[in-house]
């Protein structure tokens, strides 16, 4: 009973699909109404007897990614092979370039179902359509037989033509692979391919690749396709060694096998490969985003710590290689290797593989970071700077290179580096910034770490920045990436800070004055020689810069009287620096002690009281209006003994007045820096989607799909909702969608931490 009444529900599906069908489309070449009928093996069938007869058969039809159904052909024809040269007219289209069945017959594999890529003219047609129709029939697994008749007309357009459009709908092009793929699975197994044929095939691969091989699929596939055309007559075609190489080569695993029988070290190229194979693995986001520079960056740390290449002992696991097909009318295909171990079944080397991928993916997150970001270019200076050393050793970047060429100029020029910071942003492309705050010194002083070279004031070890429309002192070599500034440096620049100050008071420096301050530096055994460059780029600076007194004021104004003094001292002392005080120089002091929060009236006694007890001539008092000059070198001396020789009160001193030239700012949010997650930022469905898929780094596309139809959400449109989200939040996106979807954990863990 049952039987019974499941075969009337399935014959009235049959009988309302069939008048639906019976209505033919305005302008078809053929008005005849023609019935069809489904024969992949993937549809649910019901048949009676084991014949052909249409009425026995009929179909469940569910709508799939396969395109429309099957069509019914009365082309009795058996399907051939078209070779180039050989001319065949379909529907009004004269093809001539052959790499295809043409025919009637010609089931798939299976038996089920006609091959895919079968040309068959006898079914309908629109002859003139453009070459980039498409529709719904095309599907995800094409066929011609299931395709629509402008579809149809689509591809026989594209056949005629040179096959070169790559604008040309994927599906078009898959169809034609299919026949070469089963062209050299079946037929060149069965020995109906000549050496000649196989070569011409596998060039016509390559240069389709050179035309649609920016799709991740087809490349995918044709390059495994040709890989195992090259392992099947290695005497015919000659498979070139690429340094990338798909998921689940077979070149890379035979290739593997190949060495290790050898007891050959595994190259960088080939343990590349590896790690990208590997079960036990999977690469990050940074390794996946910026997968060229990954890839030097492997390189370059497997070659440091393996030479020439790990050796890898034989295994017994023997070595098969399995070809899955692009094509549903083809099966799987294996070619054993007795011969040759499988390597890369085994688990300890990948493990060393995987420290060192790690590594790589730690040291480009920054840069894959800024590539996150909407309107980001790899082309961009904030990215270059972004990048490792040892890519931009090996990478020569242009922007790079040419701002090195500048800064040799500056350096060796009359300015001996002083030059104005506008002129800098302009060297490496970029307008110079309305205000000059903490991220934009970040990218001045990554920069000269890039380049090699030194700026002051550099904000870090100089406590000062220079303003927006200022100067910058550049000098070679830099502070390194490990330099930490000694408690000398810091008294040293605090000293040199207020004998500016004194020396440049009247906006003339005098050359006394100038070698009193450089001595100071020179002289000092306690200071290393990067601590001596950046301290001379540093007074370089002061002497050319407006005085700046932010911070002074207020932190003598707190000290003691026996510090004041200490102060008072050393701006004396390089006031006499050149043998006299004028009085012009006398007025001078006056200002700075009142700009000090000092006692104007102490600059002559403490004027006196230094000449008096350092034994200085009385043409060098400060009423002289004619003192001969002194030579500076006995005062420097004496600066130079006090700098070395003074108490632990004046050193504490130095380091109690230290501080920033500018007040403290505001804390503005970086662009990149990260924001609290606010969840509440998604609706229900797009956050429970989100929820899912961050709880592991790698999801099947099918596996997504099927979440968000649970959801009842589009696929497409739901990474985009979240990606917008995560843009919102963290300026990063966390969905990487690929042939597989992708999530950024670390990202996903920002999002969630908020």
């Amino acid at each position: 009973m049952e039987l019974i009444i499941i075969i009337f529900v399935v014959w009235g599906c049959y009988a309302l699909f069939s008048r639906a069908n019976k209505k033919t489309p305005p302008n078809k070449q053929s008005q005849e109404p023609r019935n069809e009928e489904v024969l992949n093996k993937r549809d649910v069938q019901v048949r009676s007897e084991p014949d052909d007869d249409e009425l026995a058969t009929f179909t469940i039809s569910v709508s799939t990614s396969y395109g429309g159904q099957e069509t019914k052909s009365n082309n009795k024809t058996k399907g051939c092979w078209i070779t180039p040269g050989e001319l065949i007219s379909v529907a009004g289209h004269e093809i001539c370039g052959g790499f295809f069945y043409f025919g009637g017959r010609l089931p798939d594999l299976d038996g089920y179902g006609v091959e895919a890529s079968l040309v068959d003219s006898s079914l309908p047609i629109y002859r003139d359509t453009d070459m980039l129709y498409q529709d719904e029939t095309l599907g995800y697994w094409p066929s011609f037989n299931r395709l629509s008749e402008s579809s149809r007309g689509a591809y026989l357009t594209w056949l005629a033509s040179e096959r070169e459009n790559p604008n040309v709908p994927l599906g078009y092009v898959f169809i034609y692979f299919y026949g070469l793929e089963r062209r050299i699975l079946v037929d060149s197994k069965e020995g109906g391919v000549t050496d000649a044929e196989f070569k011409s095939i596998y060039q016509e691969l390559q240069r389709l690749r050179s035309i649609y091989g920016s799709n991740r699929s087809f490349a995918g596939y044709s390059l495994r396709l040709m890989e195992l055309m090259a392992l099947m007559r290695p005497g015919v075609v000659a498979f070139e060694e690429q340094d990338e190489q798909h998921h689940d080569s077979l070149l890379f695993r035979y290739q593997l096998a190949t060495r290790v029988s050898k007891g050959e070290p595994i190259p960088a190229h080939l343990a590349l490969t590896w790690i990208k194979n590997s079960q036990e693995y999977t690469l990050r986001t940074p390794a996946r985003r910026c997968a060229e520079q990954f890839a030097t960056l492997f390189k370059l740390q497997y070659a440091d710590q393996f030479g020439d290449g790990m050796i890898v002992k034989s295994n017994k696991t023997r070595l098969t290689l399995h070809y899955y097909p692009a094509s549903a009318s083809l099966r799987g295909f294996s070619l054993e290797q007795p011969g040759l171990p499988d390597p890369s079944v085994l688990k300890a080397p990948v493990k060393k593989m995987i420290a060192i991928a790690d590594t790589s993916t730690e040291l480009l997150s920054a840069y894959s970071r800024y590539l996150g970001k909407k309107g980001a270019s790899a082309d961009d200076i904030e990215a270059m700077l972004l990048l490792p050393d040892a890519l931009l050793s090996v990478q020569t970047h242009p922007v790079l290179k040419r701002f090195k060429s500048w800064v040799d100029e500056q350096l060796a020029g009359p300015s001996k580096g002083l030059v104005r910071l506008a002129d800098l942003w302009r060297q490496i492309g970029l307008e110079p910034p309305e205000r000059f705050n903490k991220k934009e010194m970040e990218l001045i002083t990554t920069l000269e770490a890039k380049a090699g070279f030194g700026v002051a004031p550099d904000p870090r070890y100089h406590h000062a920045k220079p303003a927006v429309d200022g100067d910058i002192v550049l000098f070679p070599e830099g502070h390194g990436p490990n330099f930490e500034p000694s408690q000398a440096f810091n008294e040293t620049s605090m000293t040199l800070r207020l004998g500016a100050m004194v020396a440049a008071v009247d906006s003339h420096v005098d050359s006394a004055e100038l070698n009193t301050l450089q001595i100071l530096i020179d002289h000092d055994t306690h200071l290393s020689p990067i601590e001596k460059r950046s301290l001379h780029a540093y007074l370089h600076w002061r002497l050319n810069t407006p005085a700046n007194m932010t911070g002074l004021k207020e932190r003598v104004g707190a000290l003691g009287d026996a510090e004041k003094d200490v102060v008072r001292h050393i701006l004396v002392r390089v006031a006499f620096a050149d043998g006299k005080v004028t009085p012009d120089e006398i007025k001078q002091l006056e200002k700075l002690y009142t700009a000090l929060g000092f006692d104007k009236t102490q600059v002559t006694a403490d004027v006196h009281k230094f000449t008096s007890s350092k034994g200085a001539p009385a043409s060098a008092t400060p009423t002289s209006k004619t003192t001969t000059q002194k030579p500076g070198f006995a005062l420097n001396d004496e600066l130079l003994a006090l700098h070395a020789s003074e108490t632990e009160s004046v050193q504490s001193l130095l380091g109690t007045i230290f501080v920033d030239d500018t007040p403290e700012e505001q804390h503005v949010i970086a662009e990149g820096e990260p924001i609290a997650a606010d969840t509440g930022g998604l609706d229900q469905a797009h956050n429970s989607l989100f929820e899912q898929l961050i709880t592991k780094e790698r999801w099947d596309r099918k596996d997504v799909l099927a979440a968000c139809e649970s959801l009842k959400l589009m696929l497409d449109g739901s990474i985009e909702t979240i990606n917008d989200w995560a843009y919102e939040q963290v300026d990063a996106p966390v969905i990487d969608d690929d042939e597989d979807i992708y999530i950024d954990l670390e990202i996903a863990n920002e999002l969630k931490a908020g």
